[in-house]
C-alpha cells in the first residue's frame, strides 16, 4: 500500500520554545484531528529520518530563528525546501515566519543585543520580514505581549470560506512582511492574508502585511508575524506584567474569529480541517521509557510472547486494544500503520483509519502507537506537557525519604492524549500479565476517562492522570484484602501533597470514603469551611498466575481549576497561615507530584503486605479523613431515614462503620441506640449518602 500523508510535524529542536510548541500542538490537534497525526519533530529526526514522504504539513513554531539557522542551515534547509517544492506545505509562526523569508531584520540598532540581521536560506517569501512590529519584546518574557488587531484579506481565500472581517490574536515579537503587496508577480506568487490594523514600529511599505501565503514550486507556504495558533485558554495570568490579564480577556472574546481564520489558512494549504474545532484532540503516541533506559529493552523482551508481526511491523493484539510498536527507523513510515488502520485485525467492525473526537466512540480498534526510548529519556519538546527528566529526578529524590521505595515508576509509559490509562492496562489482559508491580502509565488528557459505574469523561490538561499496576499475591488476599489498596492510595495522595516540598504541610486536604480526596473550597470566604473534590481513585482487578492484578488509577486536579478546583488554587491558604518570612510555595509540577505519590504508595504497600491494615495505618487514615463523627441520614431500604454517626471503617473488608443515633439524649442531644451498620457504596449516586448498601453488625 502506498504511503499516505497523515503526519503534521511540529519542529521541536533548537530555537523552538516549549510554550510555542505546546500551543501549536494543542491547536492543530483540535483543528486537524482526527484526519492527521500531529507529532513533534526533533532536529535529529528532521536531519536523519525519512519524514518528508508522509508529511502533510511541516510547522515551525515561535522561538528564535537563529537557533533554527544554527542547526539546519545547509542539509536541513535543503531537505525542507525540497519537500515544499515537491508539493509539501510549510507553516511558520513568528520565528518560523522570519525563518521562511529571504531576509530577517529584527530590532535593528537595538542597544541591548536583540539585533538580528541576515539572509535566510529557505527564502519562501522573496523579501524581508522586519520586526518587531511592536516595541517591548524581551526573550523569555511576556512584557511585549499584546492582543494585536489584524484585518483579513478575504479575497485571498476560496469563495465560501467563513471568515471574519478581522480579529485580535496573541503577539510577542513577530514581524511584518515588507512590501508583500508588490511581490504578487514574483515566482513565489505572494498573497497577503491579513494586515495589522494598528500603527507599527518599523517601515513596512504601503501594506502592513501580518500574514502571507507563498506558492513555492508545487507546494505552499504560510508565514505569520503574530500567533493565530495561541489559544487564550492556555495562557496563564502574569501578575508581574501590567495589563496581561486584560490581554487574555480580549483574546477570549475573539476566539471564534481566530479559529475560523486559522481553519481557512489550513484549508488554503490543502489540509482537511475538522468541521468543528473539537474539544477532544486526536490520540497521541505513547512513550515507553525507564529510569535506566536499558530497562526498556528488558520490558520489550517480556512482550515477546504476545507480539505478532504484520508486514515487518510489530503489534500487540490486546483483548480490547491494538498496540503498534514503532521502531526508531520506521517512526515516520505511515504505510504499515495505514494498512493496520484499514485491516480487520480479527474484528467484524470496519475501521475508518481515523481517531474519532467523540468521547463516546469506540477507540478499541484504533492502533495505539508505542515508541520505545532505549537510549535516553524523551526530549521535553517531544513530550511538551511532561518532562521525563523532572519525573525521574524527583523519583530518585523522594526515594531517599522512604524506607521501602525502590522500584515503582522505574518503567514508565506516557501519552499526551490517550483513551483511559486504566482501560489501556486493565482491559488488555495479555499485556497486563507481563507488567511488573509499579509499572505506571500516565497521560495529560484522557478522552474516555473512567469513573464509578459507567461514567466516561474527557480529562483536561492540568490533571495528574496515572494508573499503576500492583500484582497482589493471592495468598495474601484473605488477610490483606485488595479493597484496602484504594485506602492506601488515598493516604499516599494526601501525604504526597503535604510532603511535596517545604511549606506544603498545612494544605487543607482530606480523604473522603471510599475513593475520593477533597480539599477546602478556595472559592468560599475564610469564615465558611466547605470541602470540594480534587482527586479520585479507581481500582480494577484481574487474576493471573497467582496474583490479583490491580490497576490503580489516580486522577488529581493539579493545575486545572475546573470542574471543581485544583491543588494550585489552595496555595493562597498557606499565605494566610504563614508569615512573610517563609519560602513561598510554587505551583505543583505534575511530574514531581506523581513521583512523590509513587514513592509514598510503594512504601505504604510494603507496610500493608507485612502488617496488614494495622493500627498504625488505621490511625494514619483517620488522621486525614473527612468523616470523624459526621452524622448522616441513611436513605436506604429498611433504614427509614435513620440517623447515624460515622465512626470508622471495618478492619475486615473496609466498609464504612456507623452507629445509629437518635435525639433521646439530654436536651435533645444525639445518643447511640446500640445499633451499628456496615455500609458500602453502590457507586452510582451523585449524592454519596444516597443508595448506601448496609448490613447490621
Amino acid at each position: 500500500m502506498a504511503s499516505q500523508k497523515l503526519n503534521v510535524l511540529v519542529y521541536t529542536g533548537t530555537g523552538s520554545t516549549l510554550g510555542s510548541v505546546r500551543h501549536c500542538i494543542y491547536t492543530l490537534r483540535r483543528l486537524l484531528g482526527p484526519n492527521y497525526a500531529v507529532t513533534p519533530l526533533t532536529e535529529s529526526a528532521l536531519l536523519k529520518e525519512p519524514w518528508a514522504p508522509t508529511c502533510a504539513l511541516l510547522v515551525f513554531p515561535g522561538g528564535a530563528d537563529l537557533g533554527y539557522c544554527r542547526v539546519l542551515n545547509g542539509e536541513g534547509n535543503r531537505s525542507i525546501a525540497q519537500y515544499v517544492r515537491r508539493g509539501g506545505a510549510y507553516l511558520g509562526f513568528c520565528a518560523g515566519g522570519y525563518y521562511g523569508c529571504k531576509r530577517c531584520e529584527f530590532e535593528v540598532g537595538d542597544k541591548e543585543g536583540l539585533e538580528v540581521v541576515g539572509s535566510r536560506e529557505l527564502g519562501f517569501f522573496p523579501g524581508t520580514c522586519r520586526g518587531g512590529a511592536f516595541r517591548g519584546f524581551r526573550y523569555h518574557s511576556e512584557d511585549g505581549a499584546r492582543a494585536a488587531g489584524v484585518e483579513v484579506v478575504k479575497g485571498a481565500f476560496a469563495e465560501g470560506e467563513e471568515l471574519p472581517d478581522g480579529f485580535r490574536c496573541y503577539y510577542n515579537g513577530g514581524g511584518v512582511f515588507v512590501d508583500a503587496d508588490k511581490l504578487a508577480d514574483s515566482s513565489s506568487k505572494v498573497e497577503v492574508l491579513a494586515t495589522y490594523t494598528e500603527e507599527i514600529a518599523v517601515e513596512a511599505g504601503e501594506t502592513k502585511a501580518a500574514m502571507v501565503y507563498c506558492k513555492v514550486g508545487e507546494g505552499a507556504v504560510i508565514l505569520t508575524g503574530p500567533h493565530p495558533e495561541f489559544d487564550a485558554v492556555n495562557l496563564s495570568p502574569q501578575a508581574d506584567v501590567p495589563g496581561y490579564d486584560d490581554v487574555i480577556e480580549v483574546l477570549k472574546a475573539y476566539e471564534g474569529a481566530r479559529t475560523s481564520f486559522l481553519k481557512a489558512c489550513l484549508n488554503k494549504l490543502g489540509l482537511e480541517v475538522s468541521q468543528e474545532a473539537s474539544l477532544v484532540p486526536s490520540l497521541s503516541k505513547i512513550h515507553l521509557s525507564a529510569l535506566k533506559p536499558s530497562n526498556v529493552s528488558e520490558t520489550l523482551c517480556s512482550f515477546d510472547e504476545i507480539i505478532t508481526k504484520e508486514d515487518g511491523e510489530e503489534y500487540i493484539k490486546g483483548d480490547n486494544d491494538l498496540f503498534h510498536l514503532e521502531k526508531p527507523d520506521s517512526r515516520w513510515s505511515m504505510a504499515s500503520l495505514s494498512q493496520a488502520l484499514l485491516s480487520e485485525f480479527d474484528s467484524p467492525k470496519k475501521k475508518t483509519g481515523r481517531t474519532s473526537p467523540d468521547p463516546t466512540a469506540d477507540y478499541s480498534h484504533v492502533p495505539k502507537r508505542i515508541v520505545s526510548h532505549e537510549n535516553a529519556w524523551p526530549d521535553p519538546k517531544e513530550t511538551p506537557y511532561f518532562n521525563h527528566s523532572v519525573f525521574y529526578s524527583a523519583l530518585q529524590e523522594f526515594r531517599g525519604k522512604e524506607t521501602d521505595a525502590e522500584t515503582w515508576g522505574d518503567v514508565f509509559m506516557y501519552g499526551e492524549v490517550v483513551t483511559s490509562t486504566n482501560t489501556l492496562l486493565e482491559k488488555n489482559h495479555n499485556l497486563l500479565s507481563t507488567l511488573p508491580t509499579g509499572f505506571t502509565l500516565a497521560a495529560t488528557t484522557q478522552v474516555a476517562g473512567r469513573g464509578r459505574g459507567a461514567n466516561v469523561w474527557v480529562a483536561p490538561p492540568g490533571s495528574l492522570i496515572m494508573s499503576t499496576v500492583i500484582n497482589h499475591p493471592a495468598h495474601l488476599a484473605t488477610s490483606r484484602p485488595i479493597v484496602f489498596l484504594q485506602y492506601l492510595a488515598a493516604i499516599a495522595i494526601v501525604e504526597a501533597v503535604k510532603s511535596y516540598d517545604d511549606g506544603y504541610a498545612d494544605l487543607p486536604i482530606r480523604i473522603k470514603w471510599p475513593n475520593d480526596v477533597y480539599v477546602r473550597d478556595p472559592r468560599k470566604p475564610s469564615t465558611e469551611v466547605a470541602y470540594v473534590k480534587v482527586a479520585g481513585i479507581l481500582a480494577n482487578c484481574a487474576y493471573s498466575a497467582g496474583n490479583y492484578q490491580v490497576v490503580l488509577g489516580i486522577g488529581i486536579n493539579t493545575n486545572n481549576a475546573r470542574p471543581t478546583t485544583s491543588l494550585d488554587a489552595l496555595l493562597p491558604f498557606l499565605d494566610d497561615q504563614n508569615s512573610g518570612n517563609y519560602k513561598k510555595p510554587q505551583p505543583f509540577r505534575i511530574e514531581r507530584l506523581m513521583a512523590r505519590i509513587l514513592t509514598r504508595l510503594e512504601s505504604l504497600y510494603h507496610i500493608f503486605c507485612r502488617d496488614g491494615f494495622s493500627r498504625e495505618l488505621e490511625r494514619t487514615y483517620y488522621q486525614h479523613w473527612l468523616h470523624g463523627n459526621q452524622v448522616v441520614t441513611l436513605d436506604t431500604a429498611g433504614a427509614d431515614g435513620a440517623k447515624a454517626r460515622v465512626v470508622g471503617i471495618t478492619r475486615d473488608w473496609g466498609m464504612l462503620m456507623a452507629e445509629e443515633v437518635d435525639e433521646g439524649g439530654i436536651n435533645g442531644a444525639l445518643r447511640p441506640t446500640g445499633k451499628r451498620w456496615a455500609l458500602q457504596s453502590d457507586e452510582n449516586s451523585f449524592d454519596f449518602w444516597r443508595g448506601l448498601v448496609k448490613r447490621k453488625i
